[in-house]
């Protein structure tokens, strides 16, 4: 599995088979993350859909 399936900025339509990521960035940053070598995406931010339960809990 890929670490972007887990992001909160990842988005899927199964209507129209496509998934993509989400993050608005601009040239300079999309050139950055091109050419650099991540071991993983500094943007990645878990998606934790049950976070705003445990806070009216």
């Amino acid at each position: 599995m890929n670490q972007c399936e887990y992001c909160a900025h990842f988005w899927v339509d199964d209507e129209e088979n496509i998934a993509e990521c989400m993050i608005n960035l601009d040239e300079d940053d999309m050139s950055r993350l091109m050419s650099s070598s991540y071991e993983s995406c500094p943007y990645f931010q878990m998606d934790d859909e049950y976070k705003i339960v445990r806070k009216q809990m």
